[in-house]
């Protein structure tokens, strides 16, 4: 079969290609796509190709680079061995922004009934974004910070929400995505730049700052910017992998203060599950799922904009002059014609 996909075939450059998929092998399955997420931070980082030598970005984005991996698609055909997926199963898994697709039964999870299209495809982001929750080690009551509310901000500060934070700061210059960070949990938002934030959170947290702060920008000076914002022992996670760590400082007081700096990256799962650590990255979807059901997350709030791939030059283009314009994107493929 016939499959259209995007490309980024040299940085600064989009297009739509096709390609013919095999049947799939042992194991396999053969996929074809719904809907898919498009992660505006770092795939307008992959296409503007500006990395730092020895980064992971350098070491992943090759050109022609094909981006995406938050998808929710429907099981077309089963290879040998496969007894957890049948044709017609609906399923969330990391694949690229593209029709047809071959993967592992065993990285496709299925989604249940109650769950749409549009919100399975955040399975992948909900994934990361627990790991970045749970590295923090957070304690019952304290105080909590997020800078960059795109999507994974976003979910952030709900995850945040269920783990008891008594404060949610959600610190992000434009007004739309405080909004949505509200509607998400946040218990204060504040349209700021970290470096202006100080005062501000002097005032909401009676003077002690935060205890906790998520980096989920990816720009490299907002790391120094979240120094002054916490509390003595505070923690930093920086879940936003900045492209050019070469650019990034350490702010005043990690030492004076005993601050620590975190990182997290979406890979980070369990391989196989222990007493120690049973959150594979099956299990972290299953939650995610199960909190969708449950009511206790929302995302359908956070699509802003859904474009056929057939647009994908336009929208890349769109974000790339102004990433803030929207929040979650979707490329809707049951549009196509299927070859």
């Amino acid at each position: 079969m016939k499959s259209i996909y995007v490309v980024f075939p040299e940085a600064g450059h989009v297009e739509l290609r096709d390609e013919e998929v095999a049947p799939p092998g042992p194991g396999e399955v053969v996929c074809v796509a719904q809907k898919s997420l498009v992660s505006i931070g770092t795939e307008t980082s992959c296409l503007r190709g500006v990395f730092d030598p020895g980064t992971n970005w350098a070491g992943w984005v090759k050109y022609p680079f094909r981006p995406g991996y938050s998808m929710a698609a429907r099981v077309v055909a089963v290879g040998k061995g496969v007894t957890s997926l049948k044709e017609g199963d609906r399923v969330a898994c990391w694949s690229e922004h593209q029709q047809f697709f071959k993967a592992e039964a065993l990285a496709c999870f299925s989604v249940p009934d109650r769950v749409s299209d549009e919100e399975a495809t955040w399975c992948t982001l909900a994934v990361t974004t627990q790991l970045a929750v749970r590295r923090a080690q957070l304690s019952l009551g304290e105080s909590s910070g997020v800078v960059g509310l795109g999507i994974l901000g976003q979910l952030v500060v709900q995850y945040l929400a269920l783990s008891g934070a008594r404060r949610i700061v959600a610190i992000d210059p434009a007004p739309v995505r405080q909004d949505l960070a509200r509607k998400s949990g946040a218990t204060h938002a504040l349209a700021l730049e970290a470096s202006d934030a100080g005062t501000a959170l002097l005032a909401i947290t009676e003077g002690r700052l935060l205890d906790v702060i998520f980096d989920v920008t990816g720009h490299p000076a907002v790391l120094a910017q979240c120094f002054p914002l916490l509390h003595k022992l505070g923690r930093v996670v920086l879940l936003g992998d900045t492209p050019t760590p070469t650019r990034q400082t350490l702010g005043p007081g990690l030492v004076s203060d005993s601050l620590t700096v975190l990182g997290i990256h979406g890979t980070m799962t369990a391989d196989e599950p222990t007493v120690f650590n049973p959150w594979t990255r099956r299990e972290a979807v299953m939650l995610f799922l199960d909190y969708l059901l449950q009511g206790r997350m929302r995302v359908a709030h956070l699509i802003t904009h859904r474009y056929s791939p057939l647009a994908a030059p336009d929208v890349y283009a769109k974000c790339v002059a102004d990433r803030s314009f929207a929040v979650g994107i979707l490329f809707d493929w049951t549009g196509l014609p299927l070859n």
